[in-house]
């Protein structure tokens, strides 16, 4: 808190000497000096935001909640300042047809954020506004942080290793080593990801099956011992003041808001989209279902899919996770990513272990260029454990910034959640691990390779949200490669890289269960994007009765009432995804259509990889990104191309 208030006083006294000493300002004079000091601010911020998330302490919790509103006051604040809108606007006017297009894009994005933070609001409504965001940051936060609390506090106490048939001999270890940490004999449950998935997929009792699924759909809820963390009012509040805020500034609602930022131009355009590739799907979904039900022997619940999914694998393709698993020792599936991206790319990643690091798992690995120039790093944090939020990201450390000669190299964050390491002190990856793994690295790439010197559009920075899924989302498509999962690979028994034959009965498991699997996002992005585009300040938000209805459009499934994954989607209500939850599926047309340029030209040619680098990876948010892919690509992205790599082309 001493660091942040000091810093943003001295910010704010700076801001004012500038606005008070150009009285014709131009970019070098006024813009460069806030990239300067909106990047010392993020370097300051950055890690009290990360590790809360990581380290399970409350004290960094605390610290934390107590810095967002210092923080998000300061922002708005920012956004809101009369004279800085009007100088910005004078230094576009003053760039002309002169300027680079980093240069426009960093005034142009700006003064669009200024419009969209209320700049031109009456006083009144200008403080409102304020008011908004700083209740959002703290209402956002305090949702998310019940969704963890309300996974750490769940267990389920196992005193028969019967019931817990079907499940590999790691997930009972780790059962077993979690129930001794805790004085207890058996097995105990955990509710982190690798454990709920391992049930999901292998427990033959279905009655686990169900248990831990109601576990799952139901944290952050009113039901039982979830209550004292349940998100019903923070939902409610989240979407009040989001369609509040937007209508401040002049949209119907947060769903149109939220597009002001995105390459899709209306929320109709959405809608049929996400239709569009529901109606395109379902023949293929209804199919999948109905050859399950077949093969299972009876009508299926949400916690049966998974497993039938698994076994009708198993039976059509003789493979299954656990057997591939034994290939993927996390290291060595990392340096084998590694060495694709210095095949790809030219970059050459190395381990460094003098960094200062927040736990006994975290690595930092340095990264430079064909000629072994240091051009950034990051740190990767990827086993599950108490107290660590769920799910994968990737996020910034520092962005890359070069103004007046003062350079400072990108440094990023990769979480994962897989399984922590076993008594022999390996973590085995599955292979749905592997192409996460693959996912986050895509975004890091894209953290890391950029060539813009402006922090605001450096990276991700700046780059349509819509669009920020296309370098993680393509690079999933190498992990379906024999070549690129045979550098990945090391069995840990023979030490052998995976085999062809056991290679190609993955392949054609590919798209087993992907119609269901594409409904099930398609599910999520328009609950998301009805969510806001329908809200009514008038009413409550809806959030059970939207969900059902598009279920009922949607799904194939019949969802028991209990379940509330509204209340623990934190992607919409915690992250950047509100009203954009849609973006995973543009990015996926956009990344299948991308990667067919690759299988073309051949998966590893330098010529194509250096095409994408230059026009998706260095960008930044510095050129319209559409303009961009069409560089790559010489034509606008098709949506069959996705339903091909699918399996689904059926009109």
């Amino acid at each position: 808190m001493p660091a942040l208030s000091e810093l943003i006083a001295a910010h704010r006294q700076k801001l004012s000497e500038l606005l008070a000493t150009t009285p014709m300002p131009d970019f070098d004079s006024l813009v460069a000096p806030l990239e300067e000091m909106d990047h010392e601010l993020s370097r300051v911020w950055s890690p009290v935001s990360h590790l809360q998330g990581v380290l399970g302490s409350g004290a960094w919790r605390d610290a934390y909640n107590n810095a967002l509103p210092l923080l998000t006051e300061h922002g708005t604040e920012l956004a809101q300042n009369v004279p800085l809108q009007q100088a910005y606007a004078a230094v576009g006017k003053a760039l002309g047809g002169s300027a680079g297009p980093a240069q426009r894009s960093v005034v142009d994005q700006a003064l669009r954020d200024f419009r969209l933070a209320g700049v031109d609001l009456p006083q009144a409504e200008k403080a409102r506004f304020k008011q908004i965001m700083q209740e959002l940051a703290a209402t956002q936060a305090a949702f998310e942080h019940n969704v963890q609390d309300a996974s750490d506090a769940w267990s389920l106490h196992i005193a028969d290793e019967s019931e817990l048939a079907g499940l590999a001999p790691p997930i009972i270890e780790r059962a077993t080593a979690e129930a001794r940490k805790r004085d207890r004999q058996g097995m105990l449950l955990t509710l982190d990801y690798p454990t709920y998935d391992a049930i999901m997929r292998q427990a033959d009792k279905r009655k686990l099956r169900e248990t831990m699924y109601r576990a799952w759909v139901t944290r952050g809820s009113e039901f039982g011992e979830q209550a004292k963390w349940d998100n019903s009012s923070h939902i409610e509040t989240i979407m009040a003041l989001r369609h509040e805020a937007a209508q401040l500034v002049g949209f119907n609602n947060y769903a149109d808001y939220s597009l002001a930022t995105k390459m899709a131009e209306s929320t109709g355009d959405v809608l049929d989209f996400l239709r569009e590739l529901a109606t395109r799907s379902r023949a293929a979904a209804e199919k999948e279902l109905a050859e399950l039900r077949e093969f299972a022997g009876s009508a299926l619940a949400p916690w049966d899919i998974a497993y039938w999914l698994e076994k009708f694998k198993q039976r059509k393709h003789s493979i299954s996770n656990e057997e591939l698993r034994r290939y993927f020792p996390a290291q060595t599936a990392v340096g084998g990513l590694f060495k694709l991206a210095e095949r790809l790319y030219g970059v050459r990643l190395e381990e460094q272990s003098n960094v200062a690091r927040w736990h006994d798992d975290v690595r930092y690995y340095a990264v430079r260029d064909e000629t072994g120039v240091l051009i950034g790093g990051f740190y990767t944090d990827l086993h599950a454990r108490t107290g660590k939020r769920n799910g994968a990201w990737v996020d910034e450390c520092v962005s890359r910034k070069n103004l007046k000669g003062l350079a400072t190299l990108p440094v990023g964050y990769l979480v994962c959640n897989f399984s922590p390491f076993d008594d022999q002190d390996r973590s085995l990856l599955t292979h749905d691990d592997v192409v996460t793994l693959f996912h986050e690295f895509g975004h890091m790439l894209h953290h890391l390779l950029t060539r813009i010197d402006y922090p605001s559009i450096s990276g991700i920075n700046g780059v349509p949200w819509d669009a920020v899924e296309l370098p993680s989302q393509f690079m999933e498509n190498f992990a379906w490669s024999f070549e690129v999962l045979e550098m990945c690979s090391e069995h840990v028994d023979s030490d052998k890289p995976l085999e062809r034959a056991l290679f190609d009965k993955l392949e054609n498991s590919r798209n087993v269960g992907a119609g269901l699997a594409m409904l099930r996002q398609l599910e999520f992005a328009l609950f998301d994007f009805r969510l806001h585009a329908e809200f009514d300040p008038a009413k409550s938000s809806r959030v059970l009765q939207i969900m059902a209805e598009v279920r009922e459009e949607i799904s194939l499934l019949d969802h028991p009432d209990y379940n509330r994954m509204s209340h623990s989607f934190t992607h919409i209500f915690a992250g950047g995804y509100a009203a954009g939850y849609y973006s995973y599926k543009w990015a996926e047309v956009l990344a299948a259509d991308a990667f067919g340029a690759f299988e073309e030209a051949g998966i590893f040619d330098k010529a194509t990889a250096q095409r994408f680098r230059s026009e998706i990876l260095e960008i930044g948010g510095s050129r319209d990104i559409m303009q961009a892919y069409i560089a790559f690509r010489g034509r606008k992205p098709e949506i069959d191309a996705l339903l091909a790599r699918s399996g689904m082309m059926i009109a």
